[in-house]
């Protein structure tokens, strides 16, 4: 057939006229990337190696997927996988937060949050609130993100961000709720301060309210934070959610796995508690 043969040429020969001929010529084509940019100006070179990096980072990441996929996006390598994720997201979140910056990329994906000046202090000063809200968002967007990145293959190499930055993403979306919810409870409190004439039915609910916030973050603060999991399931059930909805929220696979939880969690709280009353009575 025309063609197979260029110029007469045999295939092996084609090949062979591939091979640089020379040693400056290798060398060339063995240097570091950064190395054949000599010639650029300096943002194109920063431009190039922006998109080397991005390339560099998506090709890793395509590989760790496929290496997730084989073991169906579960069990122990995905649960390491998704400890490391919820660590990085929450180190990031709570950067975002303690400088405003959430605020303007939640507002880019059409949620107006229009945060007080008490909102913004309240989140580069309290470290425990930015906590609590990282771990929060981060444990509901991780089952989504799970689901629709990797099972319905949403994330993708060609889609031109990392994992993490695609996650960053889902996390966007999950922290407006979470933001809401705590501002909801902030305006409660202010209430009761501005208008202390309550009746005796609802002075009792306020003070119970802001007692069980303090007790729901003392309780968090207990959990190793790299259980992200295990943190939202106590969290969510002392905010007064039932197990079918934290299975639901969580992407759980049986209410069994919420109970199992609670139940390792209480019984370390317990030991906890007989082993501070003991040193109290010593």
């Amino acid at each position: 057939m025309q063609g197979d043969d260029a110029g007469g040429q045999s295939a092996p020969a084609c090949a062979r006229d591939l091979q640089p001929s020379d040693d400056s010529a290798q060398n060339m084509l063995d240097a570091p990337v950064a190395a054949r940019w000599k010639g650029m100006g300096s943002r194109q070179r920063a431009e190039a190696q922006r998109l080397q990096e991005s390339l560099d980072r998506r090709m890793a990441d395509q590989q760790l997927v496929q290496l997730l996929a084989t073991d169906g996006f579960k069990g122990s390598r995905y649960d390491a996988f998704e400890n490391d994720l919820a660590r990085y997201a929450i180190s990031v979140l709570r950067a975002w937060m303690y400088s405003g910056q959430i605020f303007t990329m939640v507002a880019s994906r059409g949620f107006g949050l229009n945060p007080h000046e008490l909102d913004l202090e309240r989140l580069t000063t309290d470290s425990d609130l930015r906590e609590e809200l990282a771990t929060m968002t981060v444990a509901l967007a991780l089952p989504r993100f799970r689901q629709r990145a990797f099972v319905e293959g949403g994330w993708t190499f060609e889609g031109g961000a990392g994992v993490t930055t695609y996650f960053m993403g889902a996390c966007l979306y999950d922290f407006p709720n979470e933001f809401r919810r705590h501002r909801t409870s902030e305006e409660t409190q202010r209430k009761a301060l501005r208008h202390p004439h309550y009746d005796n039915e609802t002075l009792p609910s306020l003070e119970t309210e802001v007692i069980g916030r303090q007790q729901l973050r003392d309780a968090i603060a207990d959990i190793d934070p790299k259980k992200v999991r295990e943190r939202a399931v106590v969290a969510l059930t002392l905010d007064g959610y039932t197990q079918e909805e934290i299975r639901l929220i969580l992407g759980e696979e049986s209410v069994r796995a919420i109970e199992g939880v609670m139940h390792r969690w209480r019984k370390k709280a317990a030991s906890k508690q007989h082993k501070e009353r003991g040193e109290d009575r010593g």
